[in-house]
């Protein structure tokens, strides 16, 4: 039997429907018959996934105060509803035929740079389980920070809900709280936030929060069904303006690793960590961060912790130790890619 070939708009729709997308599946649905909007969409940059960043700069203008009937269908711009009996892609094609010069410009240079602050939820439980085993202070590189705004994870509260009952950490004070449901048997640390020495993220592409256009550019990477992840996101830049800035070299992470880590104290806790972020490597890349970690295990230990997988379905949490030329891996526990929900297994 002759294998079907793949067909990525097919696909995309698909993964819309998982996640309860429903605005960008029906939109989607249209593009998929639409060879023009197929065609603009793949002047997307090498390596940029061509759905997300269409739908990015149509949502980018909005958010920049685009006048069309297509606003009303986006639910984080009028008021949270969801219009289920009308067909939202006649206003979209529409939309893209009134601006296509401005979208050409914003496809052919716009990166899908998330910085997805829900995942805060994970590394607050991971990090107390560092400190716990390794101590505090911890000094904290981050591959990949996008915007920076979870180096900030001690910044926002956490509510963990299971069944009736609700447990909470971090800053009673925080202006931003993050919700997630907790699954399986285990409750996640619940003890006080570690102390953080030292938080640098190594990131390729970053984005300058100073910058309006750069700050509406993250906005509009977020699915406007998904009204409390944009709501978090508005929170944290709200917060990322006040006080401490993030830390961010730009360039290439494996370049700039081994300098950073030899800044680090040898006799404190030391953590690479990412989200999200390394299942975009080749696997050369992947190879590499084990070796240079394993090389710079052999005079000191370093930790490694990793939330990887796909943007659909279930993630592990896994907690590396690199001491003496030997890898330790833990798995701590699995989470959805957003923030959902956390079942915590150590």
């Amino acid at each position: 039997m002759t294998e079907k070939p793949f067909d990525y708009w097919s696909y995309f729709i698909e993964e819309t429907r998982r996640i309860n997308a429903p605005l960008y599946t029906k939109i989607i649905e249209g593009v998929s018959g639409d060879e023009e909007i197929k065609a603009l969409a793949t002047t997307a940059r090498k390596g940029q996934p061509p759905a997300n960043v269409l739908l990015a700069a149509v949502h980018y203008l909005l958010l920049r105060g685009a006048q069309h009937p297509l606003r009303r269908f986006y639910p984080n711009l009028n008021g949270g509803a969801r219009i289920e009996n009308e067909n939202p892609f006649p206003p979209f094609r529409s939309f893209i035929a009134e601006h296509r010069s401005e979208l050409a410009s914003l496809i052919t240079n716009g990166v899908t740079n998330t910085n997805e602050v829900g995942r805060s939820v994970y590394l607050h439980a991971a990090f107390r389980a560092l400190a716990a085993e390794a101590g505090d202070p911890l000094h904290l590189v981050e591959i990949g920070p996008s915007a920076g705004l979870n180096q900030f994870w001690d910044r926002y509260g956490v509510r963990y809900r299971k069944g009736g009952e609700a447990f909470s950490i971090g800053p009673r004070d925080a202006t931003l709280v993050l919700e997630t449901d907790l699954r399986g048997d285990h409750l996640p640390p619940l003890g006080a936030t570690p102390r953080v020495a030292s938080r640098v993220g190594l990131e390729l592409n970053p984005v300058d929060l100073s910058n309006p256009d750069r700050r509406d550019w993250l906005k509009a990477l977020v699915w406007p069904d998904q009204i409390a992840r944009f709501t978090q996101l508005e929170k944290a830049l709200a917060i990322a303006s006040q006080g401490e800035k993030p830390n961010i070299r730009a360039g290439d992470a494996l370049s700039l690793l081994p300098d950073v880590l030899r800044e680090l104290p040898e006799d404190q806790t030391v953590c690479v960590y990412h989200t999200f972020v390394v299942y975009q490597f080749s696997e050369e890349g992947r190879e590499a961060i084990h070796d240079l970690l394993t090389a710079v295990g052999l005079r000191r230990p370093v930790w490694r912790l990793s939330i990887e997988g796909t943007l659909f379905g279930e993630t592990p949490i896994l907690l590396y130790r690199y001491h003496d030329g030997v890898r330790d891996k833990r798995t701590l526990g699995h989470c959805s890619p957003h923030g959902a929900w956390l079942e915590w297994l150590a």
